[in-house]
């Protein structure tokens, strides 16, 4: 999916559009024990309740694409005859009226996420007919066809303390009673993705709000597949097989060339509009090194680490690998931060057999908010 595909089903999610008018769910322990299930109208409920479920949901669909947003496929094998696909595919087909599996999907859920605490498993179905648009953006009048879809969020609930409150119409300070409240989802997935503006029954859109947790566990336990490593993982990997396979010719110049050609790339996708998410391949990083003089055989080095790390011909999110909009500076005493387009502010020399950082002092400068002098 991309980033427009994306954005047209989380519209959906209004109470006011009446798209979703029926929650299934269940509220499951720390010991994985199911303590309660319910089967809720949201035309039953009111308006601003109904969009706080809604918008709950809704956050399943948030956050990056390759970070938070993370494709999980299917093989063939598993469409045509799995026990996880037919699950998923009674559960959407059936607009979560199969109660046989909506529960072996809630043990399926169970099964693979670990929590500490409380959790809420929430249901919702959709179908959506998706409308046609002329090559001007025009919507016409022609249907492109029916999008059935089940999205699920799991939503960790905790207990409030009891605080201190004012009752207005009993002029008195009174204890609220502690209740139980519900937190933003931790995790999720959209089945079948939307590709195309169609159903495309070979992925799902798994949603994870902990980029350094891709709930590995609880990805096999659904569908049996795998998932790329946390986008924070691939960032300290990055960091490594760079240091490693570079190691004296990793100069300061070198990381700022890599970021700046980078940040580039992602500036000119973001000019260009493109809804599709920008990757890089080790062909694309080669090329910078390369342009920065790093000698081929440590180019050639990195490229057989990155394959390693994260597979052959595996494309990484950019963000996934550095910050683009930090450039950080460390020793073990002493921390330097600047914006990117400020990096040219550092350099590193040697001084009669010494290492230093050196910074261009640029306008005021004060130290410990006390403004000095240099001369």
């Amino acid at each position: 999916m991309n980033i427009k595909e994306i954005a047209e089903i989380k519209k959906r999610f209004h109470a006011e559009k009446g798209n979703i008018s029926r929650i299934r769910g269940c509220c499951v322990n720390e010991k994985k024990e199911i303590i309660s299930q319910f089967d809720q109208s949201l035309n039953l409920m009111s308006v601003e309740e109904s969009e706080e479920v809604l918008s709950l949901l809704k956050k399943t669909l948030s956050g990056s694409l390759g970070r938070n947003l993370i494709d999980v496929s299917f093989t063939n094998h598993q469409v045509l005859d799995s026990e996880e696909h037919r699950l998923l595919s009674a559960v959407r087909t059936s607009h979560l009226a199969d109660d046989e599996a909506v529960g072996r999907l809630f043990d399926r859920i169970r099964a693979g996420y670990e929590s500490d605490g409380n959790y809420l498993i929430l249901l919702a179905s959709d179908s959506y007919d998706v409308p046609s648009y002329s090559s001007d953006g025009e919507k016409k009048g022609d249907s492109k066809g029916v999008y059935t879809y089940f999205l699920c969020a799991i939503c960790p609930v905790k207990m409030t303390r009891s605080t201190l409150g004012y009752r207005m119409v009993e002029h008195q300070l009174r204890n609220n009673t502690p209740d139980w409240v519900i937190a933003p989802p931790q995790a999720g997935f959209l089945f079948p993705a939307f590709d195309g503006r169609t159903a495309n029954i070979y992925n799902v859109l798994f949603y994870t709000r902990d980029v350094s947790d891709n709930r590995e566990e609880l990805v096999d336990a659904l569908f049996r597949s795998t998932v790329p490593m946390p986008a924070a993982t691939q960032k300290q990997a990055f960091q490594t097989m760079i240091r490693d396979t570079l190691a004296e010719e990793l100069s300061i110049d070198v990381v700022k060339t890599v970021q700046e050609q980078i940040g580039t790339m992602i500036e000119e996708h973001k000019a260009l509009k493109d809804p599709d998410p920008l990757v890089v391949s080790k062909h694309t990083v080669s090329d910078l090194l390369r342009s920065c003089g790093v000698e081929e055989a440590r180019v050639d080095s990195f490229g057989e680490r990155f394959d390693e790390t994260f597979g052959e011909k595996a494309e990484v999110p950019p963000q996934n690998l550095l910050n683009v909009k930090q450039f950080e500076v460390k020793t073990p005493s002493v921390s330097i931060r600047l914006t990117a387009e400020t990096s040219d502010l550092v350099e590193t020399r040697v001084i009669d057999g010494q290492k230093y950082i050196l910074v261009r002092a640029e306008g005021v400068v004060e130290v410990n908010g006390v403004e000095i002098s240099i001369t």
